[in-house]
């Protein structure tokens, strides 16, 4: 039987750990915390992120964390704690997830993204559009 979003979702956020902004924003300044944004670049231009994170679209993520792949970034080193999010935690909790499966035992997920990110008074940095 096929699996709903809803679903999927469910068991991701089941499966994973998942912080209140207001712990994100105390890791922020941390040496070995990499705060991943997997959202779309117009959204990102559009909306602005966290800074300093890196940017990874939820499409390319399993590429760039394996080391084998010939798209794999040196940045998903699995010694360090990884902080995903995307607009709303949904996209989120399916990369952490997928983060965990892939050795990133550090991965954790912020509940309610960006815009709850926002909401307790994170930093945000503008990003220029792309000519």
């Amino acid at each position: 039987m096929a699996k709903t979003m809803k679903q999927m979702l469910e068991a991701a956020e089941a499966a994973i750990e998942r912080i209140a902004p207001a712990d994100a924003i105390a890791m922020q300044d941390r040496d070995d915390v990499v705060f991943v944004d997997i959202r779309d670049p117009r959204e990102i231009e559009r909306e602005g992120t966290i800074p300093g994170a890196f940017r990874c679209t939820r499409g390319m993520l399993e590429f760039w964390i394996d080391k084998d792949s010939p798209y794999h970034k040196p940045i998903f080193d699995p010694a360090k704690t990884f902080v995903f999010f995307c607009a709303m935690g949904w996209r989120s909790s399916l990369s952490t997830q997928t983060a965990r499966e892939m050795g990133l035992e550090h991965a954790v997920d912020i509940k309610g993204g960006l815009n709850a990110w926002k909401d307790a008074g994170g930093a945000i940095e503008t990003v220029a559009k792309k000519p």
